[in-house]
């Protein structure tokens, strides 16, 4: 167990425990073999979802759409039980940490094989981690620091220069996933930038999960066939999963009719009024909704003012903004969800004072301009419409003397203008990468989601020095104090604004079980079962 996350995961795992159907075994009256009681064919079940891919390449991939697809695709070296991710636990390998969590051996599991047949080897992970590490991509900052060596053929080590207590919960994310390393360097692999395998691995899975893929589309929908060869200890019960992009409210009808079996998307009003024959489990997502406000006076002199900033952290009604929110939503009292060890209590959230943002306005001088906030409008995390909530935040701070026009695009383009750092404000939302509030750091200046709103290393240094701290703080108590206090400093003086915690509503056809609400993956597709 890797005590610093140990509250996080019981809560969790609470949740999680709480989401298990235990309703009975309705079939739905498909007789092809689609999800229910298993007919004379295979069985297949259909997930309906927004999408958000740009790839399914592990050490590429960073959305959550993609962190489901990948995580079927992929095993990794560590994980969590659906049922319990209070403790991180074997899979591809075992491992143990010297007493600073400096120095972490894993030792492969004999017998595991890729969907080839090929064996797995301490080669393949090695090469894995160094690819996610060489590409620089989005993912990559998740082993920054971080030394991968081969001990022997079934052995590796990994070796940092400061305690890592996050690192063991790191390497069970499915960007850590461990890909076939002889395929994938044949198909253009490498551990540089120089890399070109991405488009097949966008075509060909290259794992040892318990799918592999049949067809990517995506724009439209993934298709995943069981992998014959996997010999792990998830067995998949669907022959064929089925992942669909589709707007929440056909999402909706879908799953009351019986056309999908799961929904992940839906509004906490259309869970409200969803049919009898659906199951539903609404429990608190990790996924923190924010605005971004460009620090970089060469994107903006007015949003690199702090004064503009306390202006639109004070010109927000967060009330207001729950009303649209829906069901099971939360006021983000800080970055760090509420899930997570270190999150800040309602006396620390941000609040409302309209003649403060008024005069902090007037200092900023935007009063009489206007600026653009920009989102993607293709997207609803877990459900909440973006759009909705942008026409609301235009609408509060126009009421403080902050004009905004709205710049929606779809997710492909302007995910691009965001990690560019190009947005003046960004409307966007964070799913965590791993299950520890160290993944949450990645705000702080000079890190890859400050660098985004033009905050980079040296512009404050006490947070940058509580950023340090969350980073190597292993003792359980103190790390719960560095990060509440991180939490303090970035409400107070960040170029972030933490908005909401949107609820997570898992709507179902009783016909499935085993559906756990998962912080970082959502949903792991392996685990459903017939009830």
């Amino acid at each position: 167990m890797i005590s610093p996350k140990n509250k996080m995961f019981r809560l969790t795992g609470a949740l999680g425990a709480a989401a298990l159907l235990l309703s009975g075994c309705a079939d739905n009256g498909n007789e092809d073999g689609a999800a229910g009681e298993p007919g004379d064919g295979a069985t297949q079940i259909v997930v309906d979802t927004t999408f958000d891919i740009k790839t399914i390449d592990p050490a590429r991939e960073y959305e959550p759409t993609g962190q489901i697809l990948v995580k079927a695709l992929y095993d990794t070296l560590l994980t969590f039980a659906d049922d319990d991710t209070t403790t991180v636990i074997p899979d591809l390998a075992t491992f143990e940490s010297n007493s600073d969590q400096t120095e972490f051996t894993l030792t492969m599991t004999e017998g595991r094989v890729f969907s080839d047949g090929a064996p797995i080897t301490a080669d393949d992970a090695v090469f894995s981690l160094q690819r996610l590490q060489g590409l620089e991509g989005n993912p990559s900052f998740l082993l920054a620091g971080v030394q991968v060596e081969k001990v022997d053929e079934m052995t590796l080590k990994l070796v940092t220069d400061v305690p890592s207590p996050s690192l063991p919960a790191v390497l069970a994310t499915p960007s850590c996933g461990i890909v076939n390393s002889k395929l994938v360097q044949e198909n253009g692999g490498s551990t540089s930038a120089t890399d070109s395998a991405e488009e097949f691995l966008n075509e060909t899975s290259a794992g040892s999960g318990p799918y592999i893929l049949e067809k990517l589309d995506t724009a439209s929908e993934a298709i995943l066939v069981k992998n014959d060869k996997y010999n792990g200890p998830q067995k998949p019960t669907y022959d064929t999963v089925i992942l669909r992009n589709t707007e929440p409210a056909t999402q909706k009808m879908n799953v009351e009719r019986g056309d999908s079996q799961v929904a992940l998307g839906l509004s906490g009003d259309m869970v409200d009024s969803l049919a009898d024959n659906v199951n539903v489990e609404s429990v608190p997502s990790a996924t923190v909704v924010f605005l971004l406000i460009n620090a970089d006076s060469a994107i903006s002199e007015i949003t690199a003012s702090s004064e503009f900033v306390r202006a639109v952290k004070n010109g927000i009604n967060y009330d207001g903004l729950l009303e649209i929110a829906g069901r099971g939503a939360a006021q983000a009292t800080g970055l760090v969800p509420s899930v997570f060890l270190g999150a800040l209590g309602s006396a620390d959230a941000l609040k409302y004072d309209a003649a403060a943002a008024r005069t902090a306005a007037e200092a900023s001088g935007a009063v009489g301009q206007k600026l653009t906030l920009s989102f993607p409008n293709d997207i609803d995390p877990t459900g909440l419409n973006l759009t909705t909530l942008a026409e609301r935040i235009q609408s509060q701070l126009s009421q403080v003397g902050i004009e905004v026009d709205l710049a929606p695009a779809p997710f492909a383009t302007e995910i691009d203008a965001y990690r560019d750092g190009k947005e003046q404000i960004g409307l966007w939302y964070w799913n965590p990468d791993y299950m520890d509030p160290a993944n949450y750091l990645a705000f702080g200046p000079g890190q890859s989601v400050g660098l985004r709103a033009g905050w980079p290393e040296g512009s404050n240094p006490a947070i940058e020095a509580l950023v340090s701290q969350g980073y190597t703080t292993g003792d359980l108590d103190a790390r719960r104090t560095v990060f509440e206090n991180w939490g303090k400093a970035m409400n107070a003086d960040s170029p972030f604004v933490p908005l909401l915690q949107p609820g997570s509503n898992v709507a179902y056809q009783p016909s499935v079980s085993g559906v756990y609400y998962n912080p970082v993956w959502l949903i792991n597709v392996a685990g459903l079962g017939i009830a």
